[in-house]
């Protein structure tokens, strides 16, 4: 909104035509989310607070976690508010695929917030039923793959990192994978939310990388000496990158050990969805699996733990999804979260290092 008030303006004042710029508008987008995220979620905590918004004990969760009992929830509220409105604010609506993120964001946030309000009315933090969950999930995951497949110029190309010209025609078949890409990094970053910070680390830094990405994607010079996929309009999603890790920084400063908030269905589910849903727009679809290592590290343990307990009767690791098996393994939490930290910029780290490893 304030781009289409305030880039006209260089037309009488050339100062104002700092706007046109996606870099500059980044920068105004990331501070915007995150003045907005430390002014909401201080008033959002005591809120919560005040309605009995609280996390109980779960029943699938070390012994040690019945300290965290009370902490108030839904903080993924907050962490939308805080990305939605700085993209309103500096990106081109005109843009079809800032709204596309933005439905992934909001559609799966829905479901996340219902799961949340259920836990809470719920015994023994239960909420939405999975199947349930899991079907909602496809459902907006395969709308928003089949707007993403219907974009003017849009490829329905796999890009494979460090093969530049390896990118196979999938069709129709490529609506599926993005299916399963929404679908299985939305459901990646909720297992991975299990621990104080655990969680939004790593999706700031995917949210990080994608912004890089993003705007070198979106730019044809940058493209084509890159030797990258150009996706037109795809650098605008720069801006709602810049947002969302914004909001995400603001959110670990409350939600850093000890939390005093956690983001909840509402938070995990939205802001996976969203990171695989730019994933697929910006070409990057593999890079994802890399980038978002821990996500896919986090969902294999419970995929490995549930096989191996039905196949054999015997489990692979002592809880999980696995950062619950190095607690059991006497790691305290600080240790686990910035040691999953690390690997994860680590992984950000190698995943930018692909666009010269071609």
């Amino acid at each position: 909104m304030l781009y289409y008030l305030l880039y006209p303006l260089h037309a009488y004042v050339s100062a104002f035509n700092v706007f046109r710029y996606i870099t500059f508008r980044t920068v105004l987008s990331t501070l915007t989310a995150l003045v907005i995220s430390f002014y909401l979620t201080p008033r959002a905590i005591r809120l919560f607070q005040q309605l009995k918004i609280k996390a109980d004990k779960r029943e699938d969760v070390p012994d040690r976690h019945e300290s965290k009992k009370g902490t108030p929830t839904m903080g993924g509220a907050v962490i939308l508010v805080a990305t939605i409105i700085p993209t309103l604010l500096w990106a081109d609506l005109k843009n079809q695929y800032i709204w596309i993120v933005t439905l992934s964001l909001v559609s799966f946030g829905m479901i996340g917030f219902f799961d949340d309000l259920r836990k809470l009315k719920g015994q023994n933090g239960k909420g939405v039923p999975g199947k349930t969950k899991l079907l909602l999930e496809i459902l907006f995951a395969l709308i928003i793959s089949a707007l993403i497949y219907s974009q003017s110029g849009f490829l329905p190309e796999l890009t494979i990192p460090f093969f530049k010209n390896l990118t196979p025609d999938l069709g129709l078949f490529y609506v599926g994978l993005c299916v399963l890409i929404i679908a299985g990094s939305s459901n990646g970053v909720n297992l991975t939310d299990g621990l104080d910070g655990l969680a939004i680390g790593p999706v700031i830094t995917v949210c990080s990388t994608f912004l890089l990405f993003a705007y070198l994607v979106g730019n044809i010079k940058f493209a084509q000496y890159l030797q990258i996929v150009y996706v037109k309009g795809a650098g605008e999603l720069t801006i709602l990158c810049g947002a969302m890790l914004g909001a995400g920084l603001g959110f670990l400063w409350y939600n850093a050990y000890p939390a005093e908030l956690f983001m909840g269905d509402t938070g995990s589910l939205s802001l996976g969805a969203a990171l695989g849903t730019m994933a697929v727009i910006i070409k990057q679809e593999v890079l994802l699996v890399i980038v978002g290592g821990i996500f896919v590290m986090e969902t294999l343990s419970v995929i490995i733990q549930v096989l191996s307990f039905k196949t054999r009767g015997k489990r692979v690791f002592r809880m999980a999804p696995i950062h619950h098996h190095f607690e059991l393994k006497g790691w305290n939490e600080e240790k686990i979260v910035v040691r999953f930290w690390i690997v994860s910029i680590m992984l950000g780290l190698f995943a930018i290092s692909t666009l010269k490893l071609r």
